[in-house]
């Protein structure tokens, strides 16, 4: 499982430094693609795997899982590691999390989250607001 929050630097080349901990998870390949809440969603390839499955079965015909399974399929690729534990992400993919030279890897159980480092500290200090509210919502859900 992937937990934790780390900070790492986006060298100009966009390769972004995976941390050391996360790496041994996906040893045998992983999957970068746009995320929610504006981050990029970073999947061991079998995890990836049973999440494309699952999108793939969603109904055609409705506009909305179209349009989320076009999010999450078509803007997947496929990133290995050189030898310093570093991944390339696309320019496309930056550019739709707004990542320039800072970023946030936050681990969550079975996937990674790439976050523009304001962008995260924008969010856990709305989300850190809210927290009472969400402990009620998750209580709803069973949790």
């Amino acid at each position: 499982m992937f937990i934790g929050e780390y900070s790492h630097t986006i060298d100009p080349k966009g390769r972004l430094a995976v941390p050391i901990k996360m790496r041994a998870k996906l040893a045998d390949g992983a999957v970068v693609t746009k995320g929610l809440d504006s981050c990029l969603f970073v999947y061991p390839k079998n995890e990836w795997e049973n999440l494309a499955k699952k999108l793939s079965g969603l109904p055609i015909a409705d506009t909305k899982a179209r349009a989320f399974s076009r999010m999450m399929l078509a803007g997947a690729m496929e990133v290995e590691f050189d030898k310093q534990g570093r991944v390339l992400l696309p320019n496309y993919l930056r550019e739709f999390a707004s990542l320039k030279n800072k970023a946030v890897v936050a681990g969550l159980y079975n996937r990674i989250e790439i976050w523009n480092e304001s962008a995260w500290k924008s969010y856990k200090t709305e989300s850190d607001k809210n927290t009472s509210e969400i402990s009620e919502h998750l209580s709803e859900l069973g949790i």
